[in-house]
C-alpha cells in the first residue's frame, strides 16, 4: 500500500470528528439545551468556550454533542448502504443475465428518486428521528456504490484464480466471500468515505429546516438558530458551520487519499487481483 499525504490528512480530521462524537459525554457532559437567560448572545470566554446562543445554551456543548449525532447517523447510513451495495452489486455482477436486469432495474429506480425530498416527505409523515433518517438514507445511499461493485465483479469473475476456485468444487457463494468481496473491499472503503460526507450534509440540511430529531443536538439546527443573530453573534454560526465544514472535508480527503492509495479504480482489477488463496 503506498503513502498517500491527503489521506494522511483526511484521516486524521475525521478521526478527530469521530473521537470527539465518540467521548463527547466525556468532554461535553452538560445538556446540550439547559436555558440560562442571563448568559444569552454571550462571545466566546474561559466560561463558554464557543459562547452561547439566544437562550444562554453552550455552544460548545451544542457543537460537541452535534458531532455525536452526526456521526452516529453517518455511521449507521454508511454500514446499511455498504451491506447493501456490496450484496447487490456482487450479485448483479456475478450472475448475470435476468438477475443483472433486474438488480440494475432496482438501482436505476432508487437513484432516480430525490433522496432530500424523499427524507423530508418521510420525516413528516413518521415524525422527526435520528433512527428514522438512518434507515431512510441508508436505504437510498446504496446504489452507486452496488454499479461500482457490479463492475469490478464483471471483471474478477473472468480472473484465473476464480476460474481455478470453481473447477475444485467451490460453491458461488464462497467464491463470493472468499474472492470477489475482499476485491471489492477497497471500493467499499472510498464510497463509504463519500456516503460519510453526504450524510452530513443531509443530516444538517434536515436539522436546518426543523426536520431533525427534537431531542439531539445538531449543527444543523444550530445554524438555523444563528440566522437572526448573525450580525450580532457571528460565534452561532461559525463555529457549527466549521465543525461541519471539517467532518466535510476530511472525508472527501480520505476517500481521493484512498483512491490515490488503491489505484483509480479503488478496486480489486487495481490491486492485481488479490484474492484469498483458492479452495
Amino acid at each position: 500500500m503506498g503513502h498517500s499525504p491527503t489521506a494522511v490528512v483526511g484521516l486524521a480530521m475525521t478521526a478527530l470528528v469521530a473521537g470527539v462524537a465518540a467521548l463527547a459525554g466525556r468532554i461535553a457532559p452538560d445538556y446540550p439545551f439547559t436555558v440560562s437567560t442571563p448568559d444569552a448572545l454571550r462571545p466566546p470566554s474561559a466560561r463558554h468556550l464557543l459562547g452561547t446562543d439566544q437562550l444562554g445554551r453552550d455552544l460548545f456543548t451544542n457543537v460537541v454533542q452535534g458531532a455525536h449525532t452526526s456521526m452516529r447517523i453517518v455511521a449507521g447510513v454508511v454500514v446499511i448502504s455498504s451491506v447493501v451495495g456490496i450484496m447487490a452489486g456482487c450479485v448483479s455482477g456475478f450472475r448475470g443475465g435476468l438477475v443483472d436486469d433486474v438488480v440494475m432495474r432496482v438501482v436505476e429506480t432508487v437513484q432516480s428518486v430525490p433522496r432530500f425530498f424523499v427524507a423530508v416527505l418521510v420525516t413528516g409523515w413518521f415524525g422527526a428521528g435520528a433512527r428514522t433518517m438512518t434507515v431512510l438514507l441508508g436505504l437510498t445511499s446504496w446504489p452507486v456504490l452496488a454499479r461500482v461493485v457490479r463492475a469490478e465483479t464483471l471483471s474478477l469473475r473472468e480472473r484465473e484464480f476464480v476460474t481455478a476456485a470453481r473447477t475444485m468444487g467451490a460453491s458461488d457463494l464462497r467464491i463470493v466471500a472468499r474472492h470477489i468481496v475482499p476485491n471489492v473491499a477497497p471500493t467499499a472503503l472510498v464510497m463509504a468515505a463519500v456516503t460519510g460526507s453526504r450524510v452530513v450534509l443531509l443530516e444538517a440540511g434536515l436539522a436546518f429546516l426543523g426536520l431533525g430529531d427534537p431531542n439531539l443536538a445538531s449543527w444543523g439546527a444550530l445554524i438555523n438558530n444563528a440566522q437572526p443573530y448573525l450580525a450580532r453573534a457571528w460565534w452561532m454560526s461559525v463555529f457549527p458551520g466549521a465543525a461541519m465544514a471539517i467532518s466535510v472535508l476530511g472525508m472527501n480527503l480520505l476517500a481521493d487519499g484512498l483512491t490515490d492509495v488503491f489505484g483509480p479504480s479503488a478496486g480489486g482489477a487495481s490491486l492485481g487481483g488479490r484474492s484469498a488463496p483458492a479452495d
